[in-house]
């Protein structure tokens, strides 16, 4: 099976679509999940058992073996018929097989596109991320977490994008201290990309699981962030007004911390997810373990 949709029963098996998508196709049902669908594992095999280049010189989505590239095109289409949109704007994401999970987390090892318009544009993505299994840094940490260097598997995932107004990631107990006993958010303006990449100083809070209290609010400067732009995403300055005043509310941090709790509890490890408010609506966009918790 090449193709999985979010919310699917086959998509929630990591064998086949990974971590990353299986922990997002069992909460799509019961939360704000963007939609979407899966480029499974077995198609990944299926092209590299075949002529598909490894090698980022490549830039022909079609690449891809044809009749996965035509499957990919229908679910592209069918996407943004189901978004009433014509051409959906997308992000395109690496789903490995050993990411996401309790002792590998894989964060920014393997390529993301955000802003994916297109049919050919968004094969062109998925046979990227393939290709970034390979790279440098993500087999340099597979040697340092000693996991197999050869027979990787990826799926990749195709989901709308939350043009976010602000993002956030979400720790279900805290990183710094290793106390499970409370939540930390991180939060900044435009898309979650500069908290990931570490370019900008979010603001920071502190909630006790308890009562709900905020425990610490630390507001940060914020002075880039990321945004969409044709053909992909460019980080902008903030607006000075905007610099030092806090990108979310204290009724928003406390709605993402009760997301946390109830993760936690679904999941049955503590969680680190990614969420974005756009329009007043609280998006689920990621959900894994913490993996420096011990």
């Amino acid at each position: 099976m090449s193709i999985l949709w979010l919310g699917e029963p086959d998509s929630d098996n990591p064998s086949m679509v990974g971590g990353k998508v299986a922990h997002l196709s069992v909460l799509a049902e019961s939360y704000r999940v963007p939609p979407g669908f899966a480029v499974t594992a077995e198609a990944f095999d299926q092209a590299m058992s075949g002529r598909f280049p490894q090698d980022s010189t490549a830039d022909q989505g079609h690449l891809i073996p044809e009749s996965l590239y035509d499957r990919i095109v229908s679910s592209y289409r069918a996407l943004s018929e189901l978004c009433r949109q014509d051409q959906l704007s997308v992000a395109v994401r690496s789903s490995a097989l050993d990411e996401d999970g309790v002792s590998a987390s894989f964060a920014g090892q393997h390529d993301t596109f955000l802003n994916v318009v297109g049919e050919h544009a968004v094969a062109k993505s998925i046979a990227d991320c393939w290709r970034s299994v390979y790279s440098p840094h993500a087999m340099e940490y597979r040697r340092r977490l000693g996991l197999p260097l050869d027979n990787m598997k990826m799926a990749t995932l195709v989901q709308q994008l939350v043009p976010a107004e602000v993002s956030s990631v979400v720790f279900g107990a805290n990183p710094i201290t290793g106390n499970r006993e409370e939540i930390a958010i991180n939060a900044s303006w435009g898309l979650g990309e500069s908290i990931v990449a570490g370019t900008v100083t979010p603001d920071t809070f502190i909630i006790r699981k308890a009562d709900m209290e905020i425990v610490t609010a630390e507001i940060g400067e914020k002075a880039s962030m990321t945004v969409p732009v044709p053909g992909g995403t460019e980080e902008i300055d903030v607006p000075m007004e905007l610099q030092w005043q806090p990108s979310i509310t204290n009724e928003q941090a406390i709605e993402m911390a009760r997301l946390a709790v109830e993760l936690e509890a679904k999941m049955g490890w503590p969680v680190d997810i990614e969420c974005a408010y756009y329009q007043g609506n609280l998006y689920l966009l990621q959900c894994r373990p913490i993996t420096t918790l011990g």
